[in-house]
């Protein structure tokens, strides 16, 4: 449209903050219409010595009530929240929106009443399908995916509102780029929000999959037997890790918010 206009002797002026801004807005959707995949939002929290849990596992709460308030923002604003089965067999989240949890004003809440009533999708990834039926993601209410491997015998539905999807494997994992691809294409998915243990988040980062990365620190040392912020392994040198830049800082409570974005 644009190159007719000018073909035709129409002076056109190309607003380039505009189109900036717009994209930075709508970041999901241009990512998948442009490349089939998922915008990725990492989200972690961990101690001022990195560490996510005590050596006994314990965790609740590393952070305070302000962040976690923030967190059921950014569940709200994601058409799909992606957890491990490491964390369903340990915590046994719900990754709901829970609506009395967010730290928004009265106002907020009146404006944005549908998408603060709207569920994400969630999704398990499981490859050997150890996801039990007692689970309280798959009984709160809403779609559930699990992404197993194909090796797996499925035999019966987790429940009513559950669907399993085999894929292939990757270094005998789930092949995380085929549940992106999936979610783009199947089920529309704009933005993905992932809440993961150290293996899930650590394996997202190190295929190249996560555009943001959402850190909370909270200002508490959990000692050096605590558990790790992610399990990564093998780096033999500086070159190989890969790079975040810092988008913003933000107090956030008694907690530091940081935005980070990969590869700038």
């Amino acid at each position: 449209g644009v190159e007719q206009m000018e073909r035709a002797g129409i002076e056109v002026y190309h607003l380039v903050d505009f189109e900036q801004k717009a994209r930075s807005v709508n970041a999901g959707y241009f990512k998948r219409r442009e490349e089939g995949l998922p915008f990725v939002r990492l989200k972690l929290a961990m101690s001022l010595d990195g560490r996510t849990a005590l050596a006994d596992g314990r965790s609740k709460w590393i952070t305070g009530t302000a962040a976690r308030g923030d967190v059921q923002r950014l569940r709200a604003s994601a058409s799909a929240v992606i957890t491990g089965i490491n964390t369903v067999l340990i915590d046994d989240p719900f990754l709901t929106v829970r609506s009395s949890d967010l730290s928004i004003s009265d106002e907020e809440r009146k404006l944005n009443a549908t998408l603060i009533e709207r569920q994400p999708l969630r999704v398990i990834i499981d490859s050997q399908l150890q996801t039990p039926g007692t689970a309280r993601i798959l009984n709160s209410g809403g779609l559930v995916k699990v992404y197993t491997l194909n090796e797996n015998i499925i035999e019966k539905a987790l429940a009513d509102n559950v669907e399993i999807i085999q894929t292939g494997s990757c270094n005998k994992r789930v092949n995380l780029q085929f549940v992106l691809e999936s979610l783009a294409s199947d089920f529309s998915c704009n933005e993905v929000l992932i809440e993961a243990g150290p293996s899930l988040s650590g394996a997202f980062i190190e295929t190249g999959l996560v555009d943001e990365l959402i850190l909370y620190i909270a200002p508490k040392i959990l000692g050096s037997d605590g558990k790790p912020l992610l399990a990564i392994t093998g780096l033999q040198s500086l070159d190989e890790c890969q790079g975040f830049s810092v988008q913003k800082l933000t107090k956030i409570g008694e907690d530091i918010k940081l935005t980070l974005r990969a590869g700038q």
